[in-house]
């Protein structure tokens, strides 16, 4: 252990402990030792503390960093007891702790998380290495930095709840990345060449040489367990990429991936969640990749807007939530589309509903029936809305509209829209209701809406009943009949104060169709029922459901069992299916024979 004493002109000395590690200091919030003043650099210099020896390394400050007056040496000068180091107004004395504490791993950096500019934390020089040291600023202090994510588990006060330790990179391997990360920044600016017209591959090409040529510069002083090779791969991903998400984006056994601040990641893999052993550098980098993601699309996130909805390039759609409303640090949800299309007979072959229920959706498509696709979260909608999508014929004006493009369609006449977040003053907003009412100008043969959650489901169902036949639109909804109760609940939320049976009219009139997915429980995705909307009677708009998946149970290996089942109710609008030319045997529609029956 070693104690660090820190003096400034004017104010108290205060004393921090730090253990063998390295341990950056500067002025920002994720240094381990924070010295808040104009003259010292966000990351100023780097204190590495092993056994009795101490060294320290400007990091291409501003400012520079002396030790007994003479400029620290870039790659570290030795700091005796007695040797005092200059950072800005600020003096530092580092000396062995005459004794080990306790608790000295509860003290931490001793410094603020988060105090606002100008304000300086002291500690009782009295108390300083006791494990119930607390800052004194102006401002109200906050977690230390000892207690943030960003700082070695070492340094953690083991009272305070924080995010799961990396399990891969420990802090010395963290901060070799740190530093070269910085090199790189200084002798390459990637933002720039990423913002200008250099292509894309250019720009990858130029960050990819300097890293290895930093990398072979500090080869002979990297840890022998580390490889080269890897340190430059995962380095690029993260200056130019996505960092530790790269790789789990490239891999196709990868559905989803969940990201609960920089040190924690957790995907699916067939319906199951596991936790990975991947982590960000630390949370800037995790800011970093979020704004990579959704600055090309022109959004942003930040204070004022704390959370976005966006996508990937190959429509993978991203959601991202960051401080304050995350306490766990920045959160990124990338829910992956399959990079091949996938098609009816993908969704045969992989059980999700029979050839006999593909075929009459492709039926209710060609007749122009109106689809609600419905579900729960994660049940496949917008996959399923994509296959149905590929039953719509190319001599047809189609329009979707989404919150963040997903739908793949190959139509030679598709427009596609998509809905615009308000601008940092919080206005020029372009919401899906917005969009839905001017696509009925635009004189459209189809219209599929991504996903209807609010008072576009009013304009949706108005322009299904107005000679828009054919449309396609998602719901979230646990059942085939709550599909009801949640468009006339989205058609309240519209502002206009419509009696209950007058809504119902018209979804009776508009909705045809009712597909309903679920996600069992073994991770399987299955359409589980497909109902048609036959009228209204009374106040009760009708049902009646022509194809079910009934479960019999689990397998040893934990997988659901059962089977689809045409229940014997045939569509209303059998017969116009032949006065329209499409052939759909009736025999589709028969009930399975009953166990026992007789046979006659």
């Amino acid at each position: 252990m070693w104690t660090i004493s820190v003096f400034r002109d004017g104010e108290a000395p205060f004393r921090v402990e730090l253990p063998d590690g390295v341990h950056v200091i500067g002025s920002g919030e994720r240094c381990h030792l924070r010295l808040e003043d104009p003259t010292v650099s966000r990351r100023h210099a780097i204190l590495t503390l092993a056994g009795s020896s101490a060294r320290i390394e400007d990091m291409g400050s501003e400012n520079g960093t002396f030790v007994n007056a003479t400029p620290a040496d870039s790659r570290g000068t030795v700091v005796s007891p007695t040797t005092p180091v200059t950072i800005g107004p600020y003096t530092l004395v580092v000396a062995p702790a005459a004794a080990p504490a306790a608790s000295s791993a509860a003290t931490g950096s001793g410094l603020s998380d988060s105090q606002p500019e100008g304000t300086t934390a002291s500690y009782d020089p009295a108390g300083a290495a006791g494990s119930d040291a607390q800052p004194r600023c102006d401002a109200p202090a906050r977690p230390s930095v000892a207690d943030s994510a960003d700082s070695p588990p070492e340094l953690r006060r083991e009272s305070q709840p924080s995010v799961p330790p990396p399990l891969a990179m420990s802090p010395e391997v963290r901060e070799i990345k740190r530093q070269i990360h910085g090199e790189l920044v200084h002798r390459l600016d990637v933002k720039r060449l990423s913002v200008s017209r250099a292509r894309p591959e250019e720009v990858r090409e130029k960050a990819r040489a300097t890293i290895s040529s930093i990398i072979e510069e500090v080869r002979d002083r990297l840890p022998p367990e580390l490889d080269p090779e890897a340190l430059r791969r995962e380095i690029l991903a993260e200056a130019i990429g996505l960092g530790p998400l790269e790789d789990l984006l490239a891999d196709d056994s990868v559905s989803e991936i969940m990201v609960n601040g920089p040190f924690c990641i957790y995907v699916e893999r067939g319906g199951r969640l596991t936790r990975t052993d991947r982590s960000f550098m630390d949370e800037d980098a995790e800011l970093a990749a979020i704004d990579r993601i959704v600055a090309p699309l022109g959004r942003r996130v930040d204070e004022s807007q704390p959370y976005v909805d966006a996508r990937l390039p190959d429509g993978s759609r991203v959601n991202c939530v960051i401080h304050p409303l995350s306490l766990v640090g920045p959160c990124i949800t990338i829910r992956k589309f399959s990079r091949n299309r996938l098609f009816a007979k993908d969704l045969v072959a992989f059980g999700t509903m029979t050839a006999g229920m593909a075929e009459f959706l492709r039926a209710c498509v060609a007749i122009r029936k109106n689809i609600v696709v419905s579900g729960g979260t994660g049940s496949g909608k917008t996959t399923l809305l994509n296959v149905l999508s590929h039953f719509l014929p190319d001599t047809e004006r189609i329009l979707t509209i989404e919150d963040a493009a997903e739908l793949r369609l190959d139509q030679p006449h598709l427009v596609r829209l998509e809905a615009r977040p308000p601008n940092i003053e919080g206005t020029g907003a372009v919401t899906i209701r917005d969009l839905v009412r001017n696509a009925l100008r635009m004189r459209p043969d189809r219209i599929i809406v991504g996903e209807c959650r609010g008072g576009e489901a009013l304009d949706m169902l108005q322009a299904m009943n107005t000679g828009h036949d054919g449309s396609l639109t998602t719901v979230h909804a646990n059942s085939p009949r709550d599909v009801v109760s949640r468009l006339e609940t989205m058609v309240l939320m519209s502002g206009l104060e419509l009696p209950s049976r007058a809504i119902r009219e018209q979804i009776a009139s508009a909705v045809d169709i009712v597909v309903h997915e679920s996600r069992l429980s073994d991770g399987s995705r299955k359409v589980v029922c497909i109902s048609e909307v036959t009228g209204l009677e009374g106040d009760c708009v009708t049902m009646q459901d022509l194809f079910v998946f009934r479960q019999t149970g689990i397998d040893a290996e934990g997988r659901v069992t059962g089977r689809f089942e045409a229940t014997g109710a045939v569509p209303s609008f059998y017969s116009d299916l032949a006065a329209r030319g499409i052939s759909l045997d009736i025999s589709l529609f028969s009930p399975p024979p009953r166990a026992g029956a007789a046979m006659r």
